[in-house]
């Protein structure tokens, strides 16, 4: 009766319905962890190759279309909102350390796909399938997605391009198992004390930042009356900025326009490598700090949520002669920075504002402040950017110079690229590519659980057959070849040669395979540390552009040069 009540739905109906008990099925099978890692979302993969394959014995067939379109939608939500989650933070991974942990992850994804070519050239495993292999051997959805995208682009029938998802499949399991053994060699070999690492970490951590720090100088150079505070020496830069003033006894704030006196006391904001500096050009340390209690002066962290502040330098806006305040610091992505007047504001800073009550809360209202704003979701800018995104996606790169064979970004990358530039760039007008984390993460998990499930599904019906009859063991072993070799290789080149710490090791390890998992597995080892987290978040953006473009690229050569 069930069956019948079932079999008489829309097709679009039972997609949905298939698509539900996958998704709800795959998470619950995700949620069971082992010392910290399991299957997380690829639990979905695993549900949907068990419904397709129940579903093909019962008979079932769900339209193609309607697969076809929840795939491709699911993957577009997924990259896009990696994009505007990674992208503020883009460019500055480039810098300093950060380039250096890129380096070592960019080589991991390109030994990957090197090893993955040579294994179809000498081993004759189909391109397709070996596609499929690289993707799950690196644990990277997206990346399956631009393969089977750039197939399909080729013209290749569907029944070829199945077997990027089955490859997926069959290499996924030891593609997370991969990374945790490679972290467990080093840690052996090296006899690593994870918390001793993380002590290290930190130590070394508060040697090398820059941390905004205050000191309260006393003007004793004469030469300086009749200077205004902007044209103190070391101040004209920006890097260091005066938020309290004491003259006679009284509490002010002071002004870019303030005349200096001889017997001020400054309080001064900025990097602690810059402020002794500048103290010595100035006077002398102050022993006694200045402090609002007791004053008519008090300090606030105001969040800049108006959009017709967008965009414009703090000089610009007037804040500061406007409402008689001073805007020491400010707040923007987890990272402290001095306010110069050049400044431009974006939205979510948190603006650290000093001056009477009342002024401050002028100063609020006209910034914004408004906690509601930042939890609201606006679609809008979001349906614009995947626009965008499609549309730079559909760009032919290849400027005919492949024989005609085109090369894009396509669905997966176009909108992750697009999102990324978005992002960075922060607002056009009213638009806002802000997202709250909270919405972000929802559109994420929905977009690859459709993403996965679907694809499950449709590899489901050839998944036990290519396992036990087929080349699907062959398959796991290659897949193993393609997680550990750069991964191994990476892992002790870095740690030996170019003396990365063992607990960002680990979270670039994670990182180059994109892999939530392997991430909680570093986080494990040593909980109170940052360092597994800041060494992923530092390598995931580039590596996600890498994985995506990775199999693209990979397949253009070898079909190009004749090879595939």
């Amino acid at each position: 009766m069930i069956w019948n009540f079932v079999a008489g739905m829309s097709g679009v109906a039972q997609a949905v319905l298939a698509l539900s008990i996958i998704g709800t099925f795959g998470l619950w099978l995700g949620r069971f962890e082992f010392k910290g890692a399991g299957l997380g979302i690829g639990g979905v993969l695993f549900a949907g190759l068990f419904v397709g394959d129940f579903a093909k014995r019962l008979g079932v067939h769900l339209e193609a279309e309607v697969l076809d379109f929840v795939r491709e939608f699911g993957l577009i939500l997924f990259v896009y909102t990696i994009g505007i989650q990674v992208g503020p933070g883009f460019f500055t991974a480039l810098k300093k350390a950060g380039l250096k942990l890129n380096l070592i992850a960019a080589s991991i994804v390109v030994g990957g796909a090197a090893t993955a070519a040579l294994i179809h050239l000498f081993a004759h495993v189909p391109l397709p399938a070996m596609l499929g292999v690289l993707s799950g051997a690196t644990t990277n959805t997206p990346s399956l997605g631009a393969a089977q995208q750039v197939l399909r682009d080729m013209g290749l029938p569907g029944s070829q391009v199945g077997l990027t998802g089955l490859g997926y499949a069959v290499a996924y399991p030891f593609g997370i198992v991969g990374i945790l053994l490679t972290m467990t060699a080093v840690r052996t070999v090296f006899r690593i004390d994870p918390e001793h690492a993380a002590r290290e970490f930190e130590a070394r951590r508060r040697r090398e930042v820059a941390e905004i720090e205050t000191l309260d100088v006393l003007v004793t150079r004469t030469e300086l009356a009749e200077k205004t505070i902007s044209q103190l020496p070391g101040l004209t830069s920006g890097e260091v900025v005066v938020s309290r003033l004491m003259r006679d006894g009284h509490l002010r704030v002071p002004h870019d326009t303030t005349w200096v006196e001889v017997g001020d006391v400054l309080h001064l904001v900025g990097p602690k490598t810059r402020l002794a500096a500048v103290a010595g050009e100035i006077g002398e340390v102050h022993a006694t700090p200045l402090t609002t209690k007791g004053t008519d002066l008090t300090w606030e962290r105001i969040v800049v949520t108006s959009d017709h502040v967008l965009g414009q330098s703090i000089a610009a806006l007037n804040l500061e002669g406007r409402f008689d305040v001073r805007i020491s610091r400010v707040l923007r992505t987890g990272v402290e920075l001095v306010a110069p007047p050049a400044l431009k504001l974006q939205f979510g800073d948190i603006l650290n504002v000093i001056g009477r009550r009342e002024d401050l809360e002028k100063v609020a209202g006209f910034v914004g402040n408004s906690e509601q704003r930042l939890k609201e979701f606006d679609p809008i800018p979001m349906f614009i950017g995947i626009a965008l995104g499609i549309a730079l996606g559909s760009i032919d790169l290849s400027f005919g110079l492949l024989g005609g064979t085109p090369i894009k970004l396509g669905l997966a990358g176009g909108p992750l690229l697009a999102a990324i530039v978005l992002s960075r760039i922060g607002h056009v007008g009213s638009l806002v590519w802000f997202m709250p984390p909270i919405a972000n993460h929802a559109i994420r998990e929905l977009g690859i659980v459709l993403f996965l499930a679907v694809v499950g599904f449709k590899s489901g019906g050839s998944f036990l057959t290519t396992l036990t009859d087929g080349d699907g063991l062959a398959w796991v072993g290659w897949g193993a070849v393609v997680t550990l070799t750069p991964l191994m290789i990476a892992a002790f080149v870095g740690k030996v040669l170019l003396k990365v710490d063992y607990l960002s090791l680990c979270g670039l390890l994670a990182g180059s395979m994109t892999d939530p998992p392997a991430l909680a597995f570093a986080n494990a080892m040593a909980p109170k540390s940052e360092a597994q987290s800041l060494a992923y978040a530092t390598v995931y953006p580039l590596v996600m552009g890498l994985r995506i473009l990775s199999p693209q690229i990979l397949a253009l050569i070898l079909v190009g040069s004749g090879l595939g």
